[in-house]
């Protein structure tokens, strides 16, 4: 799988690299599609990152095994319970 990172991530949240961003997604805990999203959809996740972190990300799949980040940050509770991992 091909994973890339936009680079407005570490312009926006610059404590998280590229790797860290990559490896939520290779160690997502919950994905799904996000409602309402244009094409190419969307996916949120959690996953945790190379440093033990819980991430969010938000991904679009680009074309078979090939991934866009063009979001990703400390994991909130808005996209835990989006994700159905609320309380």
């Amino acid at each position: 799988m091909l994973i890339r990172v936009h680079k407005r991530v570490n312009r926006i949240h610059p404590e998280i690299k590229d790797e860290d961003a990559i490896a939520a997604l290779d160690n997502s805990i919950r994905a799904a599609p996000r409602e309402g999203t244009s094409f190419p959809p969307e996916s949120v996740g959690i996953g945790i990152d190379m440093n033990g972190r819980l991430l969010q990300y938000v991904a679009v799949n680009l074309s078979g095994d090939e991934w866009l980040i063009f979001h990703a940050m400390a994991a909130t509770r808005k996209v835990l319970n989006e994700l159905g991992m609320g309380r």
